[in-house]
């Protein structure tokens, strides 16, 4: 599992971490379960940490699924900078190139994680070595790594982190492919399971059942029409994200076809501004429902991630701003685990990284050599930067 440094070029770093298989196993279809996981990965990168002189730590969030932390000697009591990208990749199903290859073609390194965030890992790496142990401990800031398990669902990784090490950071950059901007703020995230019961009757004689999926399909017009036109207002809208968005994204219900539907669900996802957190928009669809007649209607939540919004005048983000790259500040649709760290850590929070999400999950994903690069000096550059 050791990679010299001194031996490779950063592309090969991608390629070595690509070849090692961590997607995460909590549902991802088309991956048999060998290469599902993100243990393996977790000591690839430790054992390169620990070879650059970094002490290294494995923090098991689920069995055989950790958090791996390196910290540099001589970071205590100095401002303290976490660099965090995930250890974990989406599925592999319907690829459309060798998945784990990380070939090298054309100027482009290929393979599931290239761009998220593998890419953006192996940047931070190859900074962090070009800078060294010695210089490391010099600066006026301690440097501590973590790559996260289990960004792609649910992110209890960070969850963990964020709990565990509550206010021990004083500013966090999440790898995440952003072409090296700075994504302050982005959007929060609720799913939500909305379930309704009918009358189950034969199939002949409906009018003696009452049907589950005829109701849902009216509260489904509610939501796209009404509920829709409400998340439009003015009092949601972010100036960097725009509004709220809402997507019914699965519906299932009944037993035969023969049968007056007793039960029916939707899942939604919903996007949310800084403007409105998860907990506003939950007791304001519960306020709505029970308004409009949909009374008998249970509401289940599934998954909630609070809006990243960390002001643009941090003196970190004013460091960043101030790079000789020049990036942006930027907003995201997506969500990630800055905001865990941010909302459930007090650790103010930025994702920033090589590559670009538009590369992220698809079938032939990949990132640019010359990217790779840049994102590498980009994080060189921040944390020379940061010291003073």
């Amino acid at each position: 599992m050791n990679v010299d440094l001194n031996k490779i070029q950063l592309k090969d770093l991608l390629s070595d971490l690509i070849q090692t298989p961590s997607v995460n196993p909590d549902g991802d279809p088309g991956t048999c379960s060998e290469n599902t996981g993100e243990k393996k990965m977790a000591m690839k990168v430790g054992g390169i940490f620990e070879n650059i002189g970094a002490e290294v730590y494995y923090d098991e969030v689920e069995p055989d699924r950790p958090n791996v932390i390196a910290k540099f000697p001589g970071s205590d009591n100095k401002p303290q900078i976490l660099l965090a990208p995930h250890l974990d990749t989406v599925g592999v199903g319907g690829m459309t190139i060798e998945p784990f290859g990380g070939i090298q073609k054309d100027g482009k390194i290929y393979g599931r994680g290239a761009s998220d965030t593998k890419g953006t890992m192996a940047a931070m790496i190859w900074a962090l070595n070009r800078i060294g142990k010695e210089k490391i401990k010099d600066l006026g800031i301690g440097v501590t790594f973590v790559g996260f398990m289990g960004e792609e669902t649910g992110q209890p990784g960070s969850n963990h982190f964020a709990k565990k090490y509550h206010r021990e950071y004083d500013f966090a950059v999440v790898g995440e492919p952003t072409n090296n901007n700075i994504v302050s703020r982005h959007k929060g995230t609720l799913w939500i399971t909305l379930e309704c019961k009918g009358k189950p009757a034969h199939g002949s004689t409906p009018e003696r059942g009452e049907n589950a999926i005829s109701k849902m399909a009216t509260l489904v017009n509610w939501l796209d029409k009404d509920f829709r036109t409400l998340l439009k207002s003015k009092e949601y809208q972010n100036e960097l994200l725009g509004f709220p968005t809402l997507n019914i994204g699965r519906i299932s219900g009944g037993t035969r076809t023969n049968i007056v539907a007793d039960q029916c669900a939707i899942e939604i996802d919903f996007r949310l501004t800084p403007e409105l957190s998860t907990t506003q928009a939950y007791k304001k669809l519960e306020e709505l429902l029970d308004k409009n007649g949909f009374t008998d209607v249970v509401m289940i939540t599934k998954l909630t991630c609070e809006p990243l919004h960390t002001p643009d005048s941090n003196e970190y983000i004013q460091k960043l701003i101030n790079l000789d790259s020049r990036p942006e500040i930027v907003g995201a649709p997506w969500f990630c685990d800055a905001a865990v760290l941010s909302s459930m850590g007090g650790i103010p929070s930025v994702a920033a990284g090589p590559g670009s999400i538009d590369q992220a999950h698809t079938h032939d994903e990949w990132i640019s050599e010359k990217d790779l690069e840049s994102g590498a000096d980009f994080y060189e550059d921040f944390l020379l930067s940061a010291r003073s």
